[in-house]
């Protein structure tokens, strides 16, 4: 359920789950929640626990946010993540985001917006975008992404995995024709950037539609 509270965009996720009676301490992150859920319910519980499990991978919580939001706005600006099939989804740009304050623990936001588009600007896809390894549950036997044993894997272009079980590619439907729309936009927020660090250009330019 989508709604706006005191202009706050807010996206009500709801799943069901295996229990006679939901604890209110209940740990959504323990695998032992998804035990007898289908895929629907799945989608909706594996959004929160990838939440909540980068906020538990980055080293510095608030510097994350001030660069997500940063890299959201002009992800938005710059029509790289949009409702349309082929770009960023709503959880990519915190994996990617996350992904550069593992790399940069101590660095603050602007440096970590800086080094983001150094970096993705010039990523080898299809390398993946990974926070951590990938594991398997054999006794809820969820399928997950992994390119080294599954082959359709394989075909992925610009695979980004979300961190908590099971791990999947956020990005399965790029097309390389979106895939060069979206290298083209980071190398232009790396060019921008270099020239913000050299004072000729301002932030502002950075988030220009």
């Amino acid at each position: 359920m989508k709604f706006k509270l005191h202009g706050i965009s807010i996206n009500l996720l709801y799943a069901n789950v295996s229990l006679a009676v939901v604890p209110s301490d209940l740990d959504i992150s323990q695998n032992s929640v998804l035990s007898g859920v289908d895929e629907v319910n799945l989608r909706s519980l594996s959004e929160c626990r990838v939440a909540d499990q980068i906020l538990d991978l980055v080293p510095n919580i608030e510097n994350f946010r001030t660069t997500l939001r940063c890299v959201k706005h002009w992800a938005k600006r710059r029509g790289v993540c949009v409702n349309a099939p082929g770009y960023l989804r709503e959880v990519d740009c915190p994996v990617m985001v996350a992904c550069i304050c593992l790399a940069y623990p101590n660095a603050a936001p602007s440096t970590l917006v800086t080094m983001l588009f150094s970096i993705f600007g010039e990523w080898y896809w299809p390398n993946p975008v990974m926070l951590c390894s990938i594991h398997e549950d054999r006794e809820l036997g969820f399928p997950v992404w992994d390119a080294r044993f599954n082959r359709e894997d394989r075909t992925h272009i610009m695979p980004i995995i979300t961190p908590a079980y099971p791990c999947r590619n956020s990005t399965v439907h790029v097309s390389a024709t979106t895939l060069e729309v979206m290298k083209e936009q980071f190398q232009i927020g790396n060019e921008v950037c270099q020239e913000i660090e050299m004072k000729q250009a301002d932030w502002a330019d950075l988030f220009e539609p």
